[in-house]
């Protein structure tokens, strides 16, 4: 973080000091537990527990201050009415205080975590660039990166995710892009939103967001997101498969492992690509993506394509993969939405496609409202029209997949309903053999996430990064 005085926090967040005016040069964290010396802690009151009373935690582990509604004993605190309102405003303050630094926003229904590890990625041999720690793309997440920018940070990548609408605009105040990437409008928090047109609304606060001088990259593949460019004053260009797009992808195959390799056209030119570390067709709209923020950002397109050649994971539980001995395994149970689901079955068909046994290891989807049943059963039948080998379906909320994929002509033999994880993972522990290809795929709180971990574990091999 900019090293700022704690008055000048006060004046900010437009707080009241309580103690001394200390330095705060250290890192901004909500969790007590991640502070560290010179530290400001962030005091937030949720719904299950109050901030405030880990605060001798925080001060315990070198927490200097807090931003807080209530002082805690004698520890150096900027009062506030509304936490999270000061938050945001610390955040924009740090914004103003780094002369140098360009803002990307990424919104999108998927493919938001994956985009920014590999924007960050790309722009990271160019300057000090800041990206979230996983998927912090939320009223908290953005302003606790934001706080990780220093005097010298070039380029700030902002994951912003939404619940409702409002959400993108309000996350693009405390960090306010010069170029935004929309990849997708899908079904993700449709249960929040209401309506596929309610989604692509809010999506496109990004784009308005964008000053003139800025630049919006717009998914030419996806109507919805296309539709974007109206809403706009910066410059747009469009990205995708579709011939009219400004960067295009053609001849994109995929190797026995899911990893695309593509010719790429731009306007500094064509290139051949190959995702080495990176699974899934849907990978080349990601890089699509990144390159257009890159080439706007003064890279060269060789430097950006090697960059991409060369990126691999940095978050956890998106399309990791494991080799464990003759067993393949993708663990990509950390988000789940109809759009990435299919992604996800499609890679696992290309990697069966030299003849291995294929195993969907599928939980639920979650915030789909209504529609929630209907999407599930859809997932099934996607299965099965991918000819996977082996479903099982884990946990409540998942039925439906099994009942779609028998629907759709799947042997009854073929497809399992198991209760829990553990259920999960007796099942696959006894039925797993050299050459099977595994792919776990559910929402964070379905918990396959950490069965991928377990196996890998039994393996012998190390997870986590």
């Amino acid at each position: 973080m900019i090293p700022l005085q704690l008055s000048e926090v006060a004046r900010i967040t437009g707080g009241e000091l309580r103690g001394p005016d200390v330095l705060v040069d250290g890192p901004v964290v909500t969790d007590s537990r991640e502070a560290a010396p010179g530290a400001l802690y962030v005091a937030r009151v949720g719904e299950h527990a109050d901030g405030h009373d880990y605060v001798p935690g925080a001060v315990a582990a070198g927490a200097v201050a807090v931003l807080g509604t209530r002082q805690v004993g004698e520890t150096p605190t900027v009062v506030v009415a509304d936490v999270q309102e000061a938050f945001a405003a610390l955040a924009r303050g740090v914004v103003d205080r780094a002369p140098d630094l360009t803002i990307v926003g990424i919104t999108g229904s998927s493919g938001k975590t994956s985009t920014k590890d590999l924007l960050a990625a790309v722009l990271l041999p160019a300057g000090e660039t800041v990206a979230p720690v996983g998927s912090y793309n939320s009223e908290v997440g953005v302003p606790l990166t934001v706080s990780r920018v220093t005097r010298d940070t070039r380029y700030l990548v902002a994951e912003m995710g939404a619940d409702g609408v409002g959400h993108i605009a309000y996350l693009a105040r405390i960090a306010p892009p010069r170029i935004g990437l929309v990849l997708n409008v899908g079904q993700a928090h449709l249960g929040s939103f209401g309506s596929v047109e309610a989604i692509a609304a809010t999506k496109g606060e990004l784009v308005e967001a964008l000053p003139e001088d800025g630049l919006a990259v717009l998914n030419a593949d996806d109507p919805l997101v296309a539709a974007m460019a109206s809403r706009s004053r910066a410059r747009v260009q469009t990205v995708g498969l579709s011939e009219g797009a400004d960067l295009r992808a053609t001849d994109v195959e995929l190797d026995e492992l899911g990893r695309a390799r593509f010719t790429m056209h731009t306007p500094a030119g064509a290139r051949q690509v190959q995702l080495r570390g990176l699974l899934g067709a849907h990978q080349v709209g990601n890089a699509l993506s990144v390159t257009a923020a890159a080439l706007e950002l003064g890279l060269t397109l060789d430097q950006t394509v090697r960059a991409l050649e060369e990126a691999r994971p940095a978050s956890r539980w998106r399309m990791e993969l494991f080799e464990l001995g003759g067993i393949t395994l993708v663990n990509d149970a950390y988000n789940a939405n109809p759009d990435s689901m299919r992604a996800a079955l499609r890679a696992l068909q290309q990697m069966g496609s030299g003849g291995r046994r294929t195993v969907a290891v599928l939980g639920a989807m979650r915030e789909l409202g209504p529609t929630s049943e209907a999407e599930h059963e859809g997932i099934g039948r996607a299965a099965a029209a991918a000819d996977v080998r082996r479903v099982v379906v884990v946990g409540d909320g998942a039925e439906g997949i099994a009942r779609g994929a028998l629907a759709a002509g799947a042997d009854p033999g073929t497809v399992s309903t198991v209760p829990d994880v553990d259920a999960a993972h007796a099942l696959l522990t006894q039925e797993l053999s050299d050459g099977d290809v595994v792919l776990l795929k559910s929402s964070r709180d379905s918990g396959l996430r950490f069965l991928g971990d377990r196996i890998v574990e039994e393996a012998g091999k190390e997870v986590g990064r």
